[in-house]
């Protein structure tokens, strides 16, 4: 009688980490950077998960609770340096939250949304408005310095990240396009702009942020001394 060889054994499942709210919370989050905000459901959430729905609602009550969690995440991310000078704190900080939106480009129109927010946005926000005010800008000037630092901010990331282009190579074929549907001589200043900045070596439009940023902080400065 022959011996027939005993089949191996399949090797054991891993088992699947224990549900928690940080592990629903990252989930939530990768489902949102590889797919956008509108591709994120409860159900989808729980797809990925490989739970049921409903045990979801254990750790978050409802879809909005679960997004105001994740802004939070995004605000943790964004660097927060000591106050050493005002204007430099904040360019920091200004460069950090573009890094944090190229990362989460779906919470750009999110990020001032909450009526709850959690502690790393209030966090973020106290720190933001103590450079300002410890730089010597008076309660209104901070008000409007935050203003129109973030709107800025949230403006050009939101412009970069829907820009056919960014860098002289990628423009060129756009550029190409558009000024052959463009009658010769009709557009003289766009043009110009085209070949003689856009079209040229080393061209990138996220150079632009910092400028722009400099500019504003600049200014700033004038809005300090008045008070």
């Amino acid at each position: 009688m022959q011996n027939k060889t005993a089949k191996p054994a399949d090797p054991p499942t891993p088992p699947r980490p224990r549900l928690s709210r940080q592990l629903v919370l990252r989930m939530a989050l990768e489902v949102a950077d590889r797919d956008g905000i509108d591709a994120l459901t409860m159900r989808r959430l729980a797809q990925e998960l490989g739970v049921e729905a409903m045990s979801l609602y254990y750790h978050f009550a409802n879809k909005d609770e679960l997004l105001g969690s994740m802004i939070d995440l995004v605000f943790a991310e964004i660097n927060l340096p000591p106050l050493d000078d005002w204007k430099s704190a904040l360019r920091a900080r200004a460069i950090s939250i573009r890094q944090a939106l190229a990362r989460h480009p779906w919470a750009i129109g999110l990020m001032e949304s909450r009526t709850a927010p959690g502690p790393a946005t209030l966090r973020h926000h106290d720190a933001v408005l103590g450079y300002l005010r410890e730089g010597g800008f008076s309660v209104a000037a901070a008000a409007h310095a935050y203003s129109l630092l973030d709107s800025y901010i949230y403006g050009f990331v939101l412009q970069e990240i829907n820009l056919p282009f960014n860098t002289a190579d990628q423009a060129t074929p756009v550029a190409a396009t558009m000024l052959e549907q463009m009658p010769r001589g009709e557009y003289p200043y766009l043009t110009e702009m085209a070949v003689e900045h856009v079209l040229q070596p080393g061209y990138a439009y996220s150079n632009e942020y910092e400028i722009g940023l400099d500019l504003i902080l600049d200014s700033l400065e004038r809005l300090r001394k008045a008070g």
